[in-house]
């Protein structure tokens, strides 16, 4: 009996340990933006703003380069590490509720890099269609921005066939954009090596290359900002 009683207390503890971590794990990690979301406030009358949705790649751009962010008055809403389906679950309160014009949506190094689970190329696409739906639902302009290219991870050196996975989802993505009427940023043919096997070093901050450098930024900058004052400028 004591036996018993004694397993049954161990089973609580491990469940109100797990349910108080569950209560305190943010998993979209909503606070990151959440009083630069109060303090930005409402676009003014006169303003095309415009909203970046991303990774790691999205979240040091306007460190590397803020001067672009200012300039052309643009908005960064990058968290390191994030998959799709936590941009998919912040998408309201990061782009939706601050009412831009337009929102560029930089999807799928992480998934790929299974940063919160084994990657499905379907959920992926699923996830970028339903921002998709959602910013069109609340009438923002979409721009789509293709995967980097990805040789391997160094945080999970268990992915080894990360540029096929990277292909395959830029070319599904890009079909898509192209079927759906929406503008499609393809930075993977620019940044690639000659070679095709992975991201230039000398646009690379990291070995293996994963992250832009400043220069790299500079190519991604050349292709986007025509884009956006494109769409921009569109009624």
């Amino acid at each position: 009996m004591k036996r018993h009683i004694l397993s049954f207390t161990l089973l609580v503890m491990s469940m109100t340990s797990i349910n108080t971590y569950a209560q305190k794990h943010d998993f979209a990690n909503w606070e990151r933006y959440a009083k630069a979301n109060i303090e930005l406030g409402a676009p003014a009358a006169d303003e095309r703003r415009v909203v970046l949705m991303g990774n790691s790649i999205t979240d040091g751009w306007p460190k590397a380069r803020p001067q672009f962010f200012t300039d052309n008055h643009l908005i960064g809403r990058g968290i390191s590490g994030q998959t799709s389906y936590q941009f998919l679950l912040r998408f309201r309160e990061d782009v939706v509720n601050l009412q831009p014009k337009v929102v560029v949506i930089n999807y799928g190094t992480n998934d790929i890099a299974e940063n919160t689970g084994a990657y499905n190329e379907d959920l992926t696409f699923g996830n970028v269609c339903c921002m998709v739906d959602i910013a069109r639902a609340n009438g923002i302009k979409v721009i789509l921005a293709s995967c980097l290219p990805a040789a391997g991870f160094g945080w999970n050196p268990n992915i080894t066939d990360a540029m096929p996975k990277v292909r395959s989802l830029n070319a599904r993505v890009k079909n898509y954009a192209e079927a759906q009427g929406i503008p499609y940023v393809d930075y993977f043919s620019a940044m690639v090596t000659a070679d095709g096997a992975a991201l230039r070093s000398d646009y690379a901050l990291d070995n293996p290359a994963i992250h832009p450098n400043e220069t790299g930024y500079k190519v991604m900058e050349t292709l986007l900002l025509p884009v956006i004052e494109q769409v921009r400028s569109e009624e």
